[in-house]
């Protein structure tokens, strides 16, 4: 008998009926916060005039060394640059955050203990790319949070959007590139688990680097798709194998860029047939981007995200964005550039659109 056809002893169980009661009081929590927006069987509601939007204030509340590479006020100025164009105060949920147990669907919990008291390797923490605080650690969990919340309101209303998440590059045990934990692998697992009876779930990463923890966390199952399309000689060096990978040239421009993201999205829609999508929407492959490589213009990006909008729309499926990397340091213009997954989300979002 192997290790994995062994009968779980009193203090597995002990671990596993932990986890179910604290996903449980997650659910409780989110279903609250979706009564108080009168999410909760939405087709029936009022229309709405804005599909839910998830922000905490955490998002950009990290103290980082003086010319630290990550913009991390974008999150408050994108935020900010919102409710000077066209969108209010009351557009924008608070999910809960996330639980240990809840991060431990996709994580090992070693590596998770470590994160939280900070006792991870030093050469682990450089490869992350940001110094350890407690207040990394709760920003983390309360950004897995609001991807999770985005998920389920998406499935709710038919779409929504975060203004935070995206942090592909985590894999089971390490994290790399500004990610400490897979927001977009534990949503897709928070959701399969809750909801047995929906299929397949596509993953569909357009941040100019591949999403490599995403493609290995699933590299074994067929329910969860995952698709990336990002910038070939860009990080990281060594590329993962994906459900569908479209490496860009160096340099490429809105007519390339946008014919691959309409033939590879049509395609993955057509031939697996999701019932819901997780879109990756960083901005990092705008001509303007630090670390970007590509070509594309903000009218590029916009025509990008309503394209995914409404290819959803039109299909039927429910999608849930993030907003993805962005390295300008100009986090005014960065933010404006962010905007363009709004701006389109609101041109295609009509209420009660899906039948359920």
């Amino acid at each position: 008998m192997n290790q994995a056809q062994l009968p779980p002893t009193p203090a597995t169980e002990e671990i596993a009926n932990h986890q179910k009661d604290d996903i449980k009081h997650y659910m409780a929590a989110l279903q609250v916060t979706f009564s108080r927006a009168n999410l909760s069987n939405a087709v029936t509601s009022a229309p709405r005039s804005c599909p839910p939007l998830f922000y905490h204030p955490c998002y950009s509340q990290l103290e980082l060394p003086v010319n630290h590479r990550y913009p991390i006020g974008k999150y408050r100025a994108l935020y900010q640059h919102l409710l000077t164009n066209g969108f209010s105060s009351e557009h924008f949920l608070t999910a809960p955050a996330a639980t240990e147990s809840m991060v431990a669907l996709c994580h090992c919990p070693t590596y998770i203990d470590e994160l939280k008291h900070g006792t991870l390797d030093h050469k682990a923490m450089r490869r992350i790319g940001f110094p350890w605080s407690s207040a990394l650690y709760q920003r983390s969990l309360q950004s897995i949070g609001g991807t999770i919340a985005t998920a389920f309101a998406a499935l709710e209303c038919g779409m929504a959007l975060h203004l935070s998440g995206g942090y592909h590059h985590a894999f089971y045990a390490e994290g790399a590139g500004f990610c400490l934990f897979n927001d977009l692998a534990i949503a897709a697992a928070m959701v399969k688990q809750q909801r047995p009876d929906l299929g397949k779930i596509l993953i569909f990463d357009c941040d100019v680097h591949q999403g490599d923890g995403t493609a290995v966390l699933f590299s074994e199952d067929d329910q969860i798709i995952t698709a990336s399309l990002h910038g070939e000689k860009n990080f990281p060096a060594r590329k993962q194998k994906s459900d569908w990978d479209i490496g860009l040239a160096h340099g490429c421009t809105d007519d390339d860029y946008l014919t691959a993201l309409q033939q590879s999205l049509s395609l993955l829609l057509r031939l697996h047939q999701p019932e819901l999508v997780i879109y990756d929407a960083g901005v990092d492959i705008h001509v303007h981007d630090d670390l970007g490589l590509l070509s594309i213009s903000t009218t590029g990006i916009y025509q990008r995200d309503h394209f995914v909008f409404q290819s959803c729309r039109d299909a039927g499926i429910p999608v849930a964005a993030v907003i993805g990397g962005g390295y300008q340091r100009d986090v005014t213009a960065l933010s404006d550039i962010h905007a363009q997954l709004f701006h389109a989300a609101m041109a295609v979002w009509q209420p009660n659109a899906l039948e359920r």
